[in-house]
């Protein structure tokens, strides 16, 4: 992945918590959140990018350089909306959760959380 500073939400670009790298079963993980438009909605989404590295990257920004399959793209874990929510957890507290951070970034659309760095791109994304 490659740190760019413009934003389009048509080039899937993703905000990372750079603080967030762990292990997870072989794989490395990352909490990113984005924002997806489809049928005119924008929507705020929070996950994670995971990708299998290694030898094991020694910090988020070594791991987010390694990371260049964008075929899968995020895994998205809560989706706002602004009228509705999806989670792939039912945990209420889950949702509150999700929606405590989703809600003001799609309010501040399209700018970046604070506590996570962006904007990351796959290479040879628009």
């Amino acid at each position: 992945m490659i740190r760019t500073d413009r934003f389009a939400v048509s080039r899937r670009l993703y905000a990372v918590d750079l603080g967030s790298l762990r292990p997870d079963r072989g794989w490395w993980k990352a909490d990113a959140v984005w924002f997806r438009r489809k049928d005119g909605i924008t929507a705020a989404c929070i996950g994670y990018l995971h990708d299998l590295q290694e030898p094991a990257p020694a910090d988020a920004a070594e791991f987010l350089r390694r990371y260049t399959d964008g075929r899968n793209g995020g895994q998205c874990e809560g989706r706002w909306d602004g009228e509705g929510y999806w989670g792939a957890y039912e945990a209420p507290e889950v949702m509150a959760e999700h929606l405590a951070l989703l809600r003001p970034m799609l309010d501040t659309y399209p700018a970046i959380p604070t506590g996570y760095d962006g904007w990351w791109k796959f290479e040879g994304a628009r």
